[in-house]
């Protein structure tokens, strides 16, 4: 008799015994042996004693202490000790500058606040993290030929039917209307309530459009004297924009001088004020804008030196080579080759080679 395959790891690394309850909860459900941790010491010894598919992490490990962020140094201990783990980090204090540092520099899947915490969209998150390469083999796969892997953001042909839009608002009534709308134009869609899991959705996946509201903090009320650059919903515009997704706003920030800088700064393709919003309106906009966004050519999306690395190694050239041309060191190279294949949509250099000659 066969012994039955031992259920994947996860870990909660989690002070408050009511959010171990509910994400152990969640993760039982979906399969997954489930340890945990409510400080940063023992979290250190579950990582080192099994490897785990998945992480679920608090910035603070210390209630009394808000200013406690044990939860990043428990990000770098996954992203050292157990690469191949998923991290998500949920924590009640949440800005944009942590968000880019969490998704960026220490590796995770996605970053939630929670104050907006959904548990069937959190029980979707953690199936999309369950089910995609683990980072090690994706990092591999993307500077070796060699390596091959298949993840659930390969790249299809942009059709309407195809089309899979980002929608990104943090009010559920608004949540709701959208993903109405767009589901019944037979749109894929993926629902994000905050920066972070915007951001990290966007690091993942591709998309075809994109509608976000400007304010996702529920409890800031917009007025005149509200400080514009604290909308997060910019900082989403600017990644949008370099990535290349048309983007509809869909907000109640209706000053004048905010309107123009979407569009001056962001280039969107529409705005509408929520006030104001007409559904037939937004249908025909999300047509026209993905319309326009699949005549877009990819390499559009990338900076002046990615594309002169781009060319390079279209022409064949090593690393090394491309190094020597553009007088940078091979880090660089690989830095700047790694970008191309994620806005590209390849994992290999064998297809990036390949989608340079269809282009």
């Amino acid at each position: 008799m066969m012994n039955a395959k031992p259920s994947p790891r996860a870990i909660v690394i989690e002070d408050d015994s009511s959010w171990q309850q509910i994400l152990s909860e969640i993760l039982s459900d979906s399969g997954l042996t489930v340890d945990v941790a409510d400080n940063l010491e023992d979290a250190l010894k579950l990582l080192k004693a099994e490897p785990h598919r998945l992480a679920l992490v608090d910035l603070s490990l210390e209630s009394a202490d808000h200013s406690n962020e044990d939860g990043l140094h428990a990000l770098e201990a996954i992203k050292r000790l157990d690469p191949g783990c998923q991290s998500i980090l949920l924590t009640g204090f949440a800005t944009v500058e942590l968000a880019v540092s969490v998704l960026t520099e220490l590796g995770a899947f996605s970053f939630l606040r929670k104050e907006s915490f959904n548990r069937a969209q959190f029980r979707e998150l953690i199936s999309q993290a369950l089910v995609s390469a683990p980072k090690s083999e994706v990092e591999s796969a993307q500077l070796n030929p060699a390596a091959k892997i298949q993840t659930t953001t390969k790249s299809e042909p942009v059709s309407h039917k195809a089309a899979k839009v980002l929608v990104v608002e943090d009010d559920a009534g608004w949540r709701s209307i959208l993903s109405e709308l767009l589901t019944d134009a037979g749109l894929e869609i993926r629902v994000c309530s905050s920066y972070g899991d915007a951001l990290g959705a966007l690091r993942r996946e591709t998309f075809s459009l994109a509608v976000v509201d400007l304010s996702l903090t529920a409890e800031v009320v917009w007025d005149d004297s509200a400080d514009s650059d604290s909308l997060e919903g910019y900082s989403l515009l600017a990644n949008t924009h370099t990535s290349g997704i048309p983007t509809i706003v869909v907000s109640g920030v209706v000053g004048v001088d905010e309107i123009q800088r979407a569009y001056n700064e962001h280039s969107v393709f529409a705005y509408l004020e929520k006030q104001a919003f007409d559904r037939n309106n937004f249908r025909r906009l999300v047509r026209e804008a993905i319309a326009a966004g699949s005549t877009i050519s990819e390499l559009d999306q990338l900076t002046q030196r990615e594309r002169e690395v781009f060319d390079l190694l279209a022409k064949g050239m090593t690393n090394k080579e491309i190094a020597d041309a553009l007088v940078i060191t091979n880090n660089t190279v690989k830095r700047h080759l790694k970008a191309v294949f994620e806005k590209l949509d390849v994992h290999t250099r064998a297809a990036a080679l390949s989608k340079a000659k269809g282009i």
